[in-house]
């Protein structure tokens, strides 16, 4: 886990282009890198040497995906699978010094991700190449730095020309976090601690603290380990020091200990600890070392399905890809905090980290806010999916990948499970019995206390993977209608839907054929589809999805059914860019997810609210703009009530209730102008009321922020919801009038969108059009103090302004 210490601001300021990085004398520090690089994009041989003139280049700041700033290409060997951006090649160069004082340290570069094919030099010394790009990793700088007034140059090459490589949009360049760690000559390993709880009650709880501790001092024989755990308060719970005598490099510590009454981790209340580890000679601190660690304890039940801290939870959860909508790759902890706030309103308590191994923030967010995480490693292994893929690597860099997030991850309590492989080609080939067999031999090397799945699209007693007993959960992708068979199929195992749904929809957008009309688009999977939508649109009544998958209805009435169906993923949280299905170019992005791109929910987020929540939830829609004529399926989604009567203009059109497993009910409509409103009852008492009115022209803009104030340290966001309404306020649900955005003060405009799948405008304006009324713009922190105005005009409309407060 990464390591904090006071005085962390003062590093995180001066660490910038030819700035001198202080360092404490005493103890470890490690600081943002992410500032004062210059950025090229393009092919330039000599950008590793340290005299090359980089004057020209852009100057960015981490994290940065060069991809998402350029055009929508249909010519892009992407393909629009990928998003149809372009890869290419990418140098990033970096120019700083360091103290006198720093001359007797060891430093590291730890990079978190960079896409793809990176190399690394330092004063013009190779360090390495890593060519996974979801793979966090380190370099020792030491042997290779000047210090004082000399200055050091960095290079980074990511080379991610080769396309396609991914399946959907990977983004490009340095996209997660750098950072600069200082350390005396005996500090705590990298990724150096393991916490475990191997016994838990309501009681009590064993904890087992492993610490790895490195040594280029071989004068020191022997230290002092101290490991302090507080609590979520800041609070002493307990310390445990012993002395441990050094090896030539590594050695290490094992430390038991006991909490008496522990407060356990889980998705309502998930408690965090902290573990500080201080290393000392003869008194003297040489280090601080913080792990972050929850207590918690877990089971996944044949018969039960999933249990934590003795209790049955259904895991409710989506996958997700690992683009921030308008803001690409480029990983912004703010971003994904929005996207969990969100999902979790919804009901949703997990997150599968698709297919590759996630930010290290995605995992610290999911910990404080309780998410039940698959935490998967790969979307192939030697068989490929494309041509330039994983596959290319996989014999010289598996065992190294998987093993390092494995190391990374494994303190976070919210990991769960590990997944070892997604939708993997050897399914139906014997070398998938020894590939299986040898990763899970890894994963258990490092950690025995989570189970590890693969996610399986043939599944059944043929899969090779499955065969290899390397399982511990036989993870199913799609096939609902199996879900009932599988204790007969699979006796005494264990089962979690790895991969589930693929219903598709454009938020916003109803067909008028009858609503229980299902439809499987395309026809086929593997084939050219020619049907559909002329506008590239999929209606949101849910009932059209992926012939390889279901409506969210039809899964989740087996679901939710049955206590041996531990949980599900569902494809997906939001939508992504790439795999725009069933659709090909012009469509850009995904149609999967139960919110859009632009982070607005579509209407299904409310038939799991009513499902997955205690809140009162009544949803009525689509919205009442129509033909006269028409007539109109008019559905509602509730909970907490007995029935819904719907009235047009204050005459009743009747009282429906669920029936069965019935998950909405549905009124047939001829359309008139006017007020639609659903009642739900309970006992005949009003529980909720909604409602629906006719919208006029559009007349103005409404914009809101997502938080009134955000923090000035040049990354932070507010996310701001623009409508065009009519005169009286309501929202006008095919407006697509362009919106321009105006910002003053203290930030800028980091990206815009509006949801569409099709949308060729740019992430990185400062305009959209609205798409069935809405778009968004985000805003984001300059890193001074001050309020950020905004101003959003279009043409013949009434403006709206807007104050948000950088703190």
């Amino acid at each position: 886990m990464r390591t904090t210490k006071t005085g962390m601001l003062i590093f995180l300021l001066t660490c910038i282009l030819s700035a001198a990085l202080p360092v404490n004398a005493q103890t470890r520090t490690t600081v943002s890198f992410n500032n004062g690089w210059k950025f090229l994009l393009g092919e330039v041989a000599t950008a590793k040497d340290p005299g090359f003139d980089d004057a020209g280049w852009r100057t960015v700041q981490l994290p940065h995906d060069w991809s998402i700033e350029l055009p929508f290409d249909s010519a892009s060997p992407t393909g629009n699978g990928g998003g149809a951006l372009r890869g290419g090649i990418g140098w990033y160069r970096k120019t700083f010094t360091l103290p006198a004082s720093s001359q007797n340290k060891n430093t590291f570069i730890d990079f978190d991700g960079v896409y793809l094919n990176s190399e690394v030099w330092i004063n013009g010394h190779h360090l390495g190449l890593r060519p996974y790009g979801f793979s966090s990793f380190r370099y020792d700088l030491t042997p290779y730095l000047k210090y004082g007034a000399e200055k050091n140059t960095i290079a980074v090459k990511a080379d991610n020309s080769q396309q396609p490589n991914s399946r959907w949009y990977s983004g490009s360049g340095i996209y997660r976090n750098v950072w600069l760690v200082t350390t005396n000559s005996v500090f705590v390993d990298h990724w150096g601690t393991y916490i475990n709880t191997p016994q838990v009650n309501s009681q009590s709880a064993n904890v087992r603290i492993n610490t790895n501790i490195e040594s280029v001092m071989p004068s020191l024989s022997k230290i002092t380990v101290t490991t302090i755990i507080y609590d979520a308060d800041k609070k002493e719970v307990l310390r445990k020091s012993g002395e441990l005598s050094l090896n030539a490099s590594v050695s290490t510590m094992l430390q038991e200990v006991k909490i008496t009454n522990p407060k356990l981790w889980s998705v309502e209340k998930p408690y965090l600890y902290k573990a500080v580890t201080q290393l000392s000679d003869k008194g003297k601190i040489i280090d601080v070392y913080s792990t972050s660690f929850g207590i918690r304890f877990f089971e996944f039940d044949a018969d039960k399905g999933f249990l934590l801290n003795g209790k049955s939870v259904k895991i409710n959860g989506v996958c997700d890809h690992h683009d921030l909508g308008c803001l690409g790759t480029a990983i912004n902890t703010r971003a994904l905090e929005r996207q969990l706030e969100i999902l979790k309103a919804m009901g949703c308590n997990g997150i599968r980290t698709s297919h590759n191994p996630p930010a290290p923030e995605l995992l610290d967010l999911c910990d404080k806010m309780g998410f039940i995480v698959m935490d998967e490693a790969f979307d192939m292994w030697k068989k490929q999916k494309n041509k330039f893929d994983y596959h290319l690597h996989w014999d010289e860099w598996h065992k190294k990948d998987l093993e390092d997030m494995i190391l990374r991850d494994r303190n976070h309590p919210s990991v769960f499970i590990w997944s070892i492989g997604n939708e993997i080609p050897e399914q139906g080939d014997s070398t998938g019995v020894t590939i299986a067999n040898e990763l899970a031999s890894i994963v258990r090397a490092l950690d025995t206390t989570r189970p590890i799945t693969s996610a399986c699209d043939r599944p059944g007693t043929g899969n090779d993977i499955i065969k290899s007993g390397a399982l511990d959960l036989i993870g199913y992708n799609y096939h609902h209608f199996m879900y009932t068979s599988f204790p007969k199929v699979f006796p005494g195992k264990k089962f979690i839907s790895t991969e589930s749904v693929s219903a598709l929809m454009s938020r916003g957008y109803y067909d008028l054929i009858p609503s229980d009309s299902i439809r499987r688009w395309p026809e086929r999977w593997d084939k050219p589809f020619t049907k559909g939508n002329p506008d590239l649109t999929v209606s949101s009544y849910d009932n059209v999805s992926a012939p390889w998958g279901s409506t969210h209805e039809e899964t989740w009435k087996v679901m939710k059914k049955y206590d041996f169906l531990s949980g599900q993923y569902i494809w997906t949280g939001f939508d992504y860019i790439g795999e725009p299905t069933p659709y090909p170019w012009p469509a850009r992005s995904s149609y999967f997810g139960i919110i859009d791109l632009a982070g607005f929910p579509k209407d299904v987020y409310y038939m799991y609210q009513s499902e997955w929540t205690n809140k009162e939830v009544l949803h009525i829609f689509p919205h009442w703009n129509w033909r006269q004529g028409d007539t109109v399926d008019v559905w509602a989604y509730y909970n907490h009530a007995d029935e819904v009567e719907l009235f047009l203009n204050g005459q009743s059109l009747g009282i429906q209730k669920k029936q069965g497993d019935d998950l909405h009910v549905k009124w047939r409509v001829p359309y008139a102008d006017g007020i639609l409103k659903a009642v739900s009852r309970k006992a005949g008492k009003v529980v909720l009321s909604k409602e629906i009115r006719t919208a006029g022209k559009p007349a103005k803009i409404l914009v809101t922020a997502d938080r009134p104030s955000i923090q000035a340290d040049g990354k932070d966001l507010c996310f701001l919801t623009v409508k065009i309404v009519d005169k009286d306020g309501n929202i006008v649900p095919r407006a697509d009038n362009k919106v321009v955005f105006t910002v003053a003060g203290s930030g800028f405009v980091a990206g815009v969108d509006n949801g569409s799948p099709t949308s060729m405008e740019s992430f990185k304006a400062s305009e959209r059009k609205a798409f069935n009324g809405l778009c968004l713009a985000v805003i984001q922190s300059n890193g001074k103090k001050g309020p950020i105005s905004l101003k959003a005009t279009a043409e013949g409309l009434q403006s709206a302004n807007l104050q948000v407060l950088v703190k």
